[in-house]
């Protein structure tokens, strides 16, 4: 038996999925993102949100998603200076697509704790 060749699905130009998920692909992104959803974090906030990422990556990933626009940095005058991390409308549009994200996530885990039944 042949099996028949299917047309080719043709690429978006510029691919507008692959631009966002180049922003929501990297490793902690989305759980960054989820913590800094209900308002401004300070670093140790983050760590205490997100307590498996080490300090050095943490600090590698909010530098990455400021360069990217998707998060502001603020250093209070304080003594010692407090640093604030908030979203940008750039990140705050990402939000439903992680709530769904979320609530997808939390249905799987509903399932997976369901007593098998036979």
């Amino acid at each position: 038996m042949v099996l028949k060749v299917r047309p080719k699905v043709q690429a978006l130009p510029g691919c507008p999925m692959s631009k966002c998920m180049g922003l929501l692909g990297g490793l902690w992104t989305p759980e960054l993102l989820w913590a800094l959803s209900s308002g401004p974090r300070r670093f140790s906030e983050l760590r205490r949100d997100c307590p498996y990422i080490s300090a050095k990556v943490l600090t590698n990933r909010l530098r990455d998603l400021e360069r990217r626009g998707v998060i502001t940095r603020t250093v209070m005058p304080t003594s010692p200076p407090t640093v604030e991390y908030r979203l940008t409308d750039l990140g705050a549009e990402l939000l439903p697509a992680i709530r769904s994200i979320v609530e997808v996530g939390s249905r799987l885990l509903l399932r997976d704790a369901a007593p098998a039944t036979a």
